[in-house]
């Protein structure tokens, strides 16, 4: 068998592996960025410094050292999680924390007025973070979320650090086995640009759904 008919196919299976790890790891992502960030903004002062200790954490942290500890230091102590599930909970925990900081802030930009208007209904503290605050600044966080987004597609090639195989792992091996880099790496390099392209539309086409009419910002 030629190259190409060995390697091809083993990475389909890492590419699978790689969509899998986003499938579960983006959308958590997501709500536990929102979670943090209307924690720091809402939350009572404990609520809020526990939210604010954690996203400085996993912000302070590189993401190879969290899946590091996450894979290895979690069964020193007990608890064993699957390379790949090890994997995925790096990505949230790391990617969560950077989107709160666009969350946090655009639940700020909201307009004070709105807030008191919802008091003024008699609305609950979380009738109107979910009513009337987080609509507004989910569309504001969206370029931001998006952003993040990408950029997981782009690492979740560190997955392999744990033994994930997935597309780089899949890379690296065919790497050390035939040495044709230009090659492997190339078409590697070319899928991840096929999926952070689709990514970049498909969000692009979310924030004009999305846009409210009058409220845009002419730049």
């Amino acid at each position: 068998m030629s190259f190409w008919e060995v390697f091809l196919p083993a990475l389909l299976r890492g590419f699978i592996e790689t969509l899998k790890i986003l499938a579960i790891a983006a959308p958590i992502s997501v709500a536990w960025g929102v979670v943090l960030g209307s924690a720091r903004v809402y939350g009572n002062r404990f609520v809020s410094l526990l939210a604010a200790g954690i996203v400085g954490l996993f912000r302070g942290f590189p993401l190879i050292v969290t899946l590091l500890i996450i894979f290895f230091g979690l069964a020193e102590l007990g608890i064993y999680l699957t390379p790949f599930w090890a994997a995925v909970l790096g990505f949230i925990l790391c990617s969560g924390a950077y989107q709160s900081e666009y969350v946090r802030g655009a639940i700020r930009s909201v307009d004070v007025g709105q807030s008191l208007a919802a008091r003024a209904l008699g609305m609950s503290k979380t009738q109107e973070l979910l009513y009337v605050i987080l609509p507004q600044a989910l569309r504001r966080a969206l370029p931001g979320i998006s952003n993040e987004i990408i950029y997981m597609i782009k690492y979740s090639s560190l997955a392999y650090i744990v033994g994930v195989v997935e597309m780089f792992s899949v890379s690296k091996h065919f790497n050390s086995l035939y040495f044709r880099p230009i090659e492997i790496f190339f078409t590697v390099a070319i899928i991840y640009l096929a999926m952070t392209t689709s990514a970049t539309i498909s969000f692009k086409l979310l924030e004009s759904k999305l846009r409210i009419p009058g409220l845009e910002v002419e730049v």
